[in-house]
């Protein structure tokens, strides 16, 4: 984050990919975030549902929620209504379409020099696993020695 993000070289972007096969609860999980994330806490409710991958449960989701200070009929009704589902659907099909089939799971992306925020982002590579810094400097200091070349 210090030396890439930080500095704007990189952009670092979170996507969810509920492993439901492994946690069946995982779905609605994803959802319980981007629902806290309405209310300025995506990344409270984020750190909260990794440390208790076991309890995952609604009711659990709105335990963390009255933690976190939520309006709890905010959290609630978000929480029903599938509003986030749409989401949480495409970033599952993007992680697979790049061969993302894990967590953690990382894709490094190539953007249009031209239009940074193009949403077509040539996918330079794509692993999955927990990896020590030295192997995502590689790769990143790689995508921005070939970003330079466009």
């Amino acid at each position: 984050m210090q030396e890439y993000v930080k500095t704007g070289k990189v952009r670092y972007v979170f996507r969810d990919l509920p492993l439901v096969q492994i946690h069946p609860h995982a779905f609605k999980a994803a959802e319980a975030a981007n629902c806290a994330g309405e209310q300025g806490k995506f990344w409270e409710m984020h750190n909260r549902l990794f440390e208790n991958t076991r309890a995952l449960a609604p009711a659990n989701l709105t335990q963390y929620a009255q933690a976190l200070e939520l309006d709890a009929a905010k959290f609630a009704q978000c929480l029903e209504s599938g509003r986030h589902g749409a989401e949480v659907r495409k970033d599952i099909s993007d992680a697979a379409a790049a061969g993302v089939g894990g967590t953690p799971g990382f894709i490094v992306g190539i953007v249009n020099p031209k239009n940074p925020r193009d949403p077509n982002v040539r996918i330079f590579r794509s692993f999955t696993g927990a990896q020590p810094f030295a192997a995502f400097k590689a790769v990143l200091d790689d995508a921005l020695a070939e970003a330079e070349k466009q």
